[in-house]
């Protein structure tokens, strides 16, 4: 008789045996998943090991039901990846491997790529891109930032080293921060590396994404596309990782574990001997300090490739106007339309207002579920939580006075498309956001390519179309409240409204010398936006940089997030007060003085989904030091039930 030793998907470091019937003994090997009984359940669970002889132990052993696989979905590459991930982020084995692996029972076929011939090399490479390929081509291993302004010309450097790497006989993964690039993207290499391309991201079924698994670990593909979670591709001989945009805090997963994709793909490249890139315009300032400090090799890309230029950029104060769209912005438009020109706006703030208020007592409506106002959706007639989704009809009466004088408040992308169209009657105009895109399966890649083609006069959008996009007929980009994200209360607030300004700003110009960008702002004088106006990244980095000295912020110290959630406020708060008394006296008692602990308080989004959330704050400068802290709190502190706790390593975020 044989028995595995299997992984399940539960919240807690564990394994199990099972003895593995006669009928399955031939199939039953290590990385392959099966059907197991557990308690009064049946989970599906993933063989770590197959031995002869039978466990230590006086109990029962029950047998695995079935195998879902005819051979190995993962190696013990992955596994060890996911031992290192429990250790990082306090998530079980178990729960890591259900998290990378797909769930897929069958292989089905892939999406056909849009276009399969629309991509070729460049024939003539600038000075900037001559020197990155070869610096890159003289060395064999080690960690490059190509740090280069928008429109430079990373992307055929990524793909010649990647071209480089694959006649070398290795494989090569390439990660983009949204699954619309990674889309695009497939489309211009897909003839250009022979077919043999993978992509992988959350929008294909289950069954899509095995079978690019399999053929990725079979060495079938050569290269591998994809959004965040292409980090755990099952490659069998991988030389080389790319990480473009590396600065979008999408590569940060939200969700249990909260793995950090540049973390993840460092720690790969080391182990599997890769080379990895990483490139940006705005790098973050974790990646600006290990490059300051010599443990990533930077390579300057100053200047665009061919006719693009850097746009020039105003800055309009919007203080005082009744209207969103300036008249100095309407005007240039107006030129722009004139001369057949394109026109992107931008504004990060979907539906048609910020929140719905009463003006006989001041009440902001909010969300049954969340300590967040509603958005109001004019088309739908709705109102909407765009944190836990929940909507509802119009509200007709204030709750707090019964007033029945109420009305929208501040102005989203449906506003700004409403009133575009009244401005200008005869323009052809799109919306894209996150509604947009969710209305119809292809809906995303039929505006863009509209308005590439130039079907289509002004594109209005969200962060949907700040990343990475390139419209060649774009001459005039107007970004609208370009100073909402300022006012968040996180240190990372300046940084990013700075990051998506210049990214955004970037989209123009890139193939013609009449770029022109209009910043509308209440706030003209604050140093992110006026670094941004000015293109002066030094400047930005050097004060923002400074600021984070002086606070003790990353990236001058590691970050430990605690949050207790529960639906009862009493209980979360309790045991956040009970988490930092057990923090405060580890700390006095374990020789821990590097640990900083700050007292427990509420998020800055206090409830959320019906959840009540209090948070405790851990720093030090030292991470290995901080994750032993970590790890011994976690483990001796037993959560109340009905409370419970998120781990988050490194949040990019504190919201």
């Amino acid at each position: 008789m044989r028995y595995a030793e299997v992984l399940l998907d539960l919240p807690y470091e564990a394994s199990y045996s099972y003895i593995i019937p006669e009928s399955l003994s031939d199939g039953a090997v290590f990385g392959v998943r099966c059907i197991v009984p557990f308690g009064r359940r049946r989970m599906t669970g993933f063989i770590i090991d197959a031995f002869d002889e039978k466990p230590a132990g006086d109990y029962e052993l029950r047998q695995i039901e079935r195998l879902i696989d005819k051979e190995p979905v993962f190696d013990r590459s992955l596994l060890d990846l996911a031992g290192w991930m429990s250790r990082m982020y306090f998530s079980p084995r178990g729960l890591n491997l259900s998290m990378m692996i797909p769930s897929g029972r069958r292989e089905s076929e892939m999406s056909p790529f849009y276009e399969t011939t629309s991509f070729r090399p460049i024939e003539h490479l600038s000075p900037s891109q001559e020197h990155a390929l070869e610096v890159l081509r003289t060395e064999k291993a080690g960690l490059f930032y190509l740090f280069g302004v928008t429109g430079s010309g990373k992307s055929e450097v990524y793909l010649r080293r990647a071209e480089d790497t694959i006649a070398a006989g290795r494989q090569v993964l390439y990660m983009v921060p949204e699954i619309t690039l990674s889309e695009q993207l497939s489309e211009e290499v897909y003839s250009r590396f022979s077919g043999r391309v993978a992509i992988l991201h959350s929008s294909l079924t289950p069954s899509q994404r095995l079978k690019a698994w399999h053929s990725i670990m079979s060495g079938e593909t050569d290269i591998v596309i994809g959004a965040r979670s292409s980090v755990f591709a099952p490659f069998c001989n991988l030389g080389l990782i790319i990480i473009d945009e590396e600065h979008e805090t999408s590569y940060k997963s939200s969700s249990t574990p909260r793995y950090h994709a540049r973390q993840v793909a460092e720690y790969r490249a080391r182990k599997e001997g890769a080379v990895l890139i990483m490139g940006s315009a705005t790098p973050s300032l974790e990646a600006w300090k290990m490059m300051a400090d010599k443990r990533i090799r930077r390579i300057d890309m100053p200047e665009r490739v061919g006719s693009g230029h850097y746009p020039r950029i105003d800055v309009v104060n919007s203080l005082g106007e009744k209207r969103t769209i300036t008249h100095e912005l309407e005007d240039a438009i107006r030129r722009t339309l004139s001369q057949k020109k394109g026109v992107l706006l931008f504004l990060n703030r979907r539906g048609y207002t910020y929140n719905y208020v009463c003006h006989s007592c001041g009440h902001v409506i909010e969300c049954p579920n969340c300590s967040v106002s509603l958005t109001y959706h004019k088309k739908e007639g709705r109102l909407v939580c765009h944190t836990c989704g929940f909507s509802e009809p119009l509200v007709k009466v204030c709750p707090e006075c019964r007033s029945r004088d109420l009305s929208p408040h501040g102005f989203g992308t449906e506003n700004i498309e409403e009133e575009a169209k009244a401005l200008f009657p005869f323009a052809r105009i799109a919306r894209l956001d996150t509604d947009i895109a969710e209305s119809g399966k292809g809906r995303t890649q039929e505006i863009l390519q509209g308005f590439r083609d130039g079907r289509i006069d002004i594109l209005l959008g969200t962060q949907m179309i700040a990343k990475g996009l390139n419209f060649p007929l774009v001459s005039l980009i107007g970004i609208l409240n370009a100073d909402s994200s300022l006012s968040i209360p996180d240190f990372r607030a300046s940084e990013r409204t700075f990051d998506l300004l210049h990214q955004v700003a970037g989209r123009a110009g890139r193939y013609r010398d009449d770029g022109y960008v209009i910043i509308q702002t209440a706030q003209p004088f604050s140093p992110a936006i006026a670094a941004a106006a000015a293109n002066d990244l030094d400047l930005f980095y050097s004060k923002e940089m400074d600021e984070r000295r002086l606070t003790g912020f990353p990236p001058f110290s590691r970050l430990l997030n605690l949050t207790l959630r529960s639906r009862t406020e009493e209980k979360a708060k309790a045991a956040a007060a009970a988490l930092g008394k057990a923090a405060f006296d580890l700390e006095e008692k374990g020789g821990y003085e590097d640990i900083e602990i700050f007292s427990p308080s509420p998020c800055l989004v206090e409830r959320k989904a019906q959840y009540y959330r209090y948070h405790l704050l851990i720093r030090s400068v030292d991470a290995s030091l901080l994750l032993r802290f970590s790890h011994e709190l976690v483990s001796s502190f037993r959560v109340p039930s009905s409370v419970y706790m998120e781990i988050d390593m490194d949040p990019v975020s504190l919201m």
